[in-house]
């Protein structure tokens, strides 16, 4: 049985449905697994997620942002190896209005808080669990749960011992480079621009998430270094939640570091460069 084959009978199956698919196209882009777009004669098209990532918890996640009020795909069925989602189609890039909707949809969702920092479950960064213990202080969960922990996973991958020494140099003083909110909010975790979908100059989804309760800084440090928005995001996101001085000079290079590392973890030491250029803009 083809790969086609095998995807269009647990799709029908998860959806409790014997119609078969009028056409199943696999997309690009992924790097772990495989995924598919079915299209129906009778309902509405799905995609159809397959591989060796534990589906199940992005499905999770899925969830949790839905019920945070975060637009994403209906989760239809997850399990380890299968995940069906609604397929929300886009149309659109990335553009000034399009970036205001994206600011005030994170916005908003930075506004959910929790008791402390982490996840009722561990997530998923990429492929790879990501711990979410429960931590009173942000300063130690970014410290122990992430800085630290994929500095040690990007060495298997290419980062030089004398790069991960100045990333630890960082994790020793980041209690004088990186402040407590005051109070923990909802992240996506991977708001990269290759995860929205967009439609009508409005973000009509976000995918692939990678979500905990962090500190909302850590989010920007994503969108601005990895230059998914422009002024247009950042302007709309200070009207609706102030964004201390000093994050864009000093703080977001910090917080940068950590999908740095992933990259060095996922594609290899092609990106040891960007995280020394990291460690240099903060002065390590």
């Amino acid at each position: 049985m083809t790969p086609t084959a095998t995807v269009t009978d647990r799709v029908s199956n998860a959806l409790g449905t014997d119609d078969a698919p009028d056409t199943v196209t696999e997309l690009e882009g992924g790097h772990v697994g495989h995924v598919y777009v079915l299209d129906f004669a009778d309902r509405a098209p799905v995609v159809a997620k397959t591989g060796p990532t534990p589906l199940d918890v992005e499905g999770q996640m899925l969830d949790s942002l839905a019920q945070a009020g975060l637009p994403v795909p209906t989760v239809h069925h997850a399990d380890p190896d299968l995940l069906v989602l609604d397929y929300v189609a886009g149309d659109d890039d990335l553009n000034a209005d399009a970036e205001r909707d994206f600011a005030a949809h994170l916005a908003s969702l930075h506004d959910e808080s929790a008791p402390e920092f982490g996840f009722p479950y561990d997530t998923l960064s990429g492929p790879y669990r990501q711990p979410n213990p429960w931590t009173d202080s942000w300063i130690s969960f970014f410290r122990d749960q992430r800085l630290r922990p994929w500095c040690e996973a990007a060495r298997s991958a290419g980062l030089p011992d004398s790069t991960a020494e100045r990333i630890e140099a960082v994790a020793r003083d980041l209690e004088d480079l990186v402040s407590e909110p005051t109070e923990p909010g909802l992240v996506h975790g991977d708001a990269w621009v290759g995860n929205l979908v967009v439609r009508d100059s409005r973000v009509v989804a976000f995918l692939d998430p990678a979500c905990y309760y962090g500190h909302p800084e850590v989010e920007l440090a994503y969108v601005y270094w990895f230059d998914s928005a422009g002024d247009a995001f950042f302007d709309a996101y200070a009207e609706q939640r102030p964004i201390a001085p000093g994050f864009f000079e000093d703080r977001a290079p910090v917080y940068a570091l950590f999908p740095l590392l992933e990259h060095v973890r996922v594609f290899g030491s092609a990106y040891v460069s960007d995280v020394r250029e990291a460690l240099n803009a903060i002065g390590y």
